[in-house]
């Protein structure tokens, strides 16, 4: 694992002839190639109504259509999960920021590895610490909100994967918002979708009659006399979850040639962090851990044989290949294995990375930044746990 970690050491500071990591997959699904699978549905433009992410690409050189299985944000996500997960089975630490609180008898957690903007989210901006000095005020906060491009090494310290992830500091008003480029992507699509068709519907055992009813915080009751009263709200059966549907047409997932997961671990976009005034040798082993810190999140999330993504959309794992992608010879890139392939290697990958980082001057503390709601986020969060009435269903 020391020669690994020289070679990365090198690679993600220029300063080899490895220029990328690039990590492809295929897979296919449980019952076997050709069985529907369901990709996420998204609002399509054209239309306004439910549909797939499907764009021309060109696959083993030939253009076909392919449809996106899951994107770069919701890959990222599944690394920063996974990282997560690690952290609090104890197996690694990275540092990060974590929110923390109760409503109504129900812990709440919310950190800058699964929070919607990463470190950057609202909801670090409106926490206070323990003496309910704001976030943005403490020694963090302000570490944090006086990065720029220049001098990242609060990041590094502090929120290190951010920097592997990608962070845009979009919910401050500044003229100069602090942004940074994820070094890592990933994103599996799948090739020559045939979409299908599903009946939907809902079954009521004891069919109850489809009539409309009033609807109020403390429930529903018929209407007296089969009408309504003027301003108050009503609602049919089945969007309150009972009465019979009947079996309408809806998307029915696709049927694809292939499963293909490309990533990639940009060399380039980690030679290009700048740490402020540091040693060289800091500065360089700081671009490494954040190259080993993208590897652990792969291996963690991607390894397993069998991944979920989502309902409908279970794969097995048939091939992989982890490759340097090198300067270019005879008109194609040179490619070699790189032995990281098991959560295990890119641990020792990882914790080797930290301890140099550390000989070189880093701070890594061993807890993560804990915050707490203010007033009005406590609020809010308080909303989202009381229930108010009866929900309508949105679909069956």
């Amino acid at each position: 694992m020391k020669d690994t970690y020289e070679r990365l050491l090198a690679a993600a500071n220029l300063r080899s002839a490895d220029g990328a990591v690039r990590i492809t997959a295929e897979y296919e699904p449980l019952g076997g190639l050709g069985t529907p699978l369901f990709p996420p549905t998204v609002k399509i433009k054209e239309t306004d109504s439910a549909g797939y992410l499907v764009e021309p690409r060109y696959v083993d050189g030939e253009r076909v259509d392919v449809v996106l299985l899951d994107q770069r944000q919701s890959q990222a996500n599944r690394c920063e999960a996974a990282l997560l997960d690690a952290i609090q089975r104890g197996e690694v630490f990275i540092p990060h920021l974590a929110l923390e609180t109760e409503s109504v008898g129900v812990p709440v957690r919310v950190t800058s590895l699964d929070a919607p903007h990463r470190s950057r989210d609202a909801y670090f901006r409106d926490a206070v610490d323990g003496d309910g000095i704001p976030f943005d005020k403490t020694e963090a906060g302000l570490a944090l909100r006086d990065a720029s491009t220049a001098d990242v090494g609060a990041y590094l310290r502090l929120v290190p994967s951010d920097l592997a992830y990608g962070v845009w500091d979009s919910h401050r008003k500044r003229r100069i918002q602090v942004k940074i480029a994820r070094s890592y992507t990933s994103e599996m699509i799948g090739v020559a979708p045939l979409v299908g068709v599903r009946a939907a519907g809902r079954v009521d055992r004891l069919n109850l009659t489809g009539e409309t009813v009033e609807v109020s915080e403390s429930g529903w009751a018929p209407s007296a006399g089969g009408k309504s009263a003027k301003g108050v709200k009503t609602a049919k059966m089945s969007e309150l979850g009972h009465g019979m549907i009947p079996p309408s047409e809806g998307l029915g997932g696709v049927s694809v040639t292939a499963v293909q997961r490309s990533a990639t671990l940009s060399l380039a976009q980690l030679a290009s962090l700048r740490f402020g005034g540091v040693s060289e040798e800091l500065a360089a082993t700081g671009r490494a851990l954040i190259a080993a810190i993208a590897l652990l999140g792969d291996r963690l999330a991607f390894a397993s044989p069998a991944l979920r993504l989502r309902s409908g959309c279970d794969l097995m794992l048939v091939a992989e290949r982890v490759e340097w992608v090198q300067r270019g010879r005879d008109g194609r890139p040179g490619v070699e294995p790189l032995e990281v392939t098991t959560p295990q290697e890119a641990t020792a990958l990882f914790e080797m990375a930290v301890e140099r980082a550390r000989e070189a001057g880093l701070t890594w503390p061993d807890a993560p930044v804990v915050m707490h709601p203010n007033a009005s986020l406590q609020q809010a969060i308080d909303k989202s746990y009381v229930i108010a009435g009866i929900g309508e269903a949105e679909s069956e």
